[in-house]
């Protein structure tokens, strides 16, 4: 039987209908992927993005922490610094004020006179030489001279051997010396200074770590103590 126009019609509807649905049904499909897609790659931007800002942040973090480390070991240090300095100037006024006291002690010639001579006598047995020329401040002149035959005496009898001395009277220690002798030998090659700046500062040098702990305490981290 022949189908008639309004059937075709109503057929081609259809099957418009039909391929239409499907067609929409293909977009929906493909509309519902691709926002899939579409979230799943902005979630690992995202995630990457958010790692990367983690890992500048942790980064700046880290760099604050250091910078904060480093100033505060340098602050450390200076104040370390400067309690080393004002140590150091203390002890440097201690030896200071020693020194002034220390020229002071000519003015007791009696016992000035007996440590000269014990100088002269020290000297000579570290020079070890048969003739030795001295020096000594102008002031101490005559009591050089003085002591002299008993400091020469002394060594011959424990050296048995003799000793001439002179004395450089062309050149005298400095006004300001303390006070105390400076022997030489060989044109000047061999020399023993034994004045009493000298026997300070080898004291002074030796006492040192003893006189850092007494004033300051002892120090933790100190592993050396020349």
């Amino acid at each position: 039987m022949a189908l008639t126009d309004s059937d075709v019609q109503k057929q081609i509807k259809q099957m418009m209908g039909f391929i239409e649905q499907e067609a929409n049904e293909k977009v929906e499909e493909i509309d519902a992927k691709a926002e899939e897609e579409f979230n799943i790659e902005k979630g690992r931007l995202v995630q990457q993005q958010r790692l990367k800002i983690m890992e500048f942040y942790e980064r700046k973090e880290k760099q604050v922490e250091l910078q904060k480390k480093i100033q505060s070991s340098n602050l450390l240090n200076q104040a370390r610094l400067k309690v080393l300095q004002a140590q150091q100037q203390h002890i440097q006024n201690l030896l200071a004020e020693s020194r002034t006291r220390l020229g002071k002690s000519s003015s007791d010639r009696a016992n000035y006179t007996r440590v000269v001579c014990d100088l002269i006598i020290q000297a000579l047995f570290q020079i070890m030489e048969p003739n030795v020329t001295i020096r000594c401040r102008e002031v101490d002149l005559e009591l050089v001279q003085s002591v002299l035959p008993e400091a020469i005496a002394k060594y011959t009898e424990a050296m048995h051997k003799p000793c001439h001395i002179t004395i450089a009277t062309e050149n005298f220690l400095p006004a300001d010396t303390c006070g105390g002798v400076e022997l030489c030998a060989f044109h000047g090659r061999i020399r023993v200074n034994n004045t009493l700046e000298n026997r300070l500062e080898m004291i002074a040098g030796q006492m040192l770590p003893e006189m850092r702990t007494k004033l300051f305490n002892a120090n933790p981290n100190r592993k050396f103590f020349d």
